[in-house]
């Protein structure tokens, strides 16, 4: 086990040197002590040729060749725009459902070895050339026996060895962060590489996205809000999932949205509206809706339906969770900030010693303009 983790530890600088990913590192306004690490790394030493490609496009390329997690982090990069320039931000949303596609005869042999039977026996109609493709599985269109339109889901080959060996890497950066610096420790950064590893292998399940989905789906059966595409059961096996296949618009295509006159002021509320239905109503919310997997349905434009897709990760509050929650909301729309540090202190989100004016006043300092600005102003990143 040892040795795999340095081979892929020896990888991962292989990819970092191909793509020249410590140059964006060392573009970053770090102290001077870290800069200084630059002069430390022999291959910096050597005559590199010039590369083509922009930043932004070698580091979607690195990403993609260093596997799952790595490919699931740009994802989570690529929603923050907030966060990020926006070349780099326009190549790593290609990583949400354009990532290279593995051979299709070898996803033709997963599918029938997982259903036990041969496509042909399945399927009336079958697409070899994959619909789309991400970090963990890619898709294709079928037809069933019995008419359904459909698509097939398989899970790529080899993933699990790769995931093991990078979240071994993960558990040595996070338990050093905890280690050595007071900033990371308040992040709990052990916590949440553990919290990754049980999502990262619960997607590798697609019986547990299935059945995901199937509660998701109940939840909002009859609903104008939010539509889910339906599970075939008998067709599903722990790396194959069929599900109803759906057509719409992908929600960040604002140009298509507008085109068939989107009601686009409903179309924002209902995305809060189900925001809110899911974490506080049924406390089951997906919880990896990334533009990739959301949808805007082309009927009824007037009064639109968002349709979701991927259900891999999902995720469910405690009781008390979900009153702080609602408490600080309830109490931040009412710009009662002392309230809000309170149920800060109260549910242990920051250390019980802290002072309460002081963090009212904190509070008071960032929220305070918020409330002068329109939405479309407002940088997230900047509040948190």
């Amino acid at each position: 086990m040892k040795l795999l983790a340095v081979r892929r530890l020896l990888r991962i600088q292989r990819v970092v040197i191909r793509y020249r990913l410590d140059d964006l590192l060392f573009d970053l306004p770090l102290p001077w002590f870290l800069l200084a690490v630059r002069f430390l790394l022999p291959w910096r030493w050597l005559p590199r040729k010039q590369l083509e490609l922009n930043r932004g496009a070698r580091l979607r390329l690195a990403l993609q060749d260093l596997g799952p997690i790595f490919i699931k982090f740009g994802q989570i990069l690529s929603t923050r725009r907030d966060l990020l320039p926006e070349d780099i931000a326009d190549e790593l949303m290609l990583l949400q459902d354009r990532v290279p596609p593995f051979d299709s005869q070898l996803s033709v042999k997963l599918i029938e070895e997982q259903l036990g039977k041969k496509i042909s026996e399945v399927f009336s109609r079958f697409d070899v050339e994959p619909l789309a493709s991400a970090s963990v599985a890619q898709v294709h269109a079928a037809q069933l026996k019995s008419g359904e339109e459909v698509v097939v889901k398989v899970i790529r080959p080899g993933l699990k060895p790769v995931i093991a060996q990078d979240l071994a890497w993960l558990f040595i950066l996070a338990r050093a962060a905890e280690k050595f610096s007071a900033d990371a420790r308040l992040l709990h950064p052990v916590d949440v590489v553990q919290d990754y590893e049980k999502t990262i292998y619960d997607e590798l399940d697609l019986l547990r996205e299935a059945a995901n989905a199937s509660q998701l789906r109940r939840n909002f059966e009859g609903s104008q809000l939010l539509y889910v595409p339906q599970v075939y059961w008998d067709w599903c096996r722990p790396k194959v999932l069929v599900m109803e296949r759906i057509y719409g618009i992908q929600v960040t295509d604002l140009a298509t949205l507008a085109d068939q006159r989107t009601d686009m002021k409903m179309l924002a509320e209902r995305g809060v509206e189900i925001f809110f239905t899911q974490v506080f109503r049924d406390s089951f919310f997906h919880a990896d809706m990334h533009p990739g997997n959301i949808f805007v349905s082309t009927v009824n434009p007037w009064s639109p339906q968002y349709i979701a897709i991927d259900c891999g990760i999902v995720g469910s509050l405690t009781p008390e969770d979900q009153d702080y929650l609602a408490r600080n909301l309830f109490a931040f729309f009412k710009r009662d900030y002392r309230r809000v540090a309170q149920l800060h202190i109260d549910s242990g989100w920051v250390p019980a010693e802290t002072k309460l004016n002081e963090f009212e006043a904190a509070i008071r300092t960032v929220c305070e303009p918020i409330f002068e600005k329109p939405l479309k102003d407002i940088s997230f990143g900047q509040v948190l």
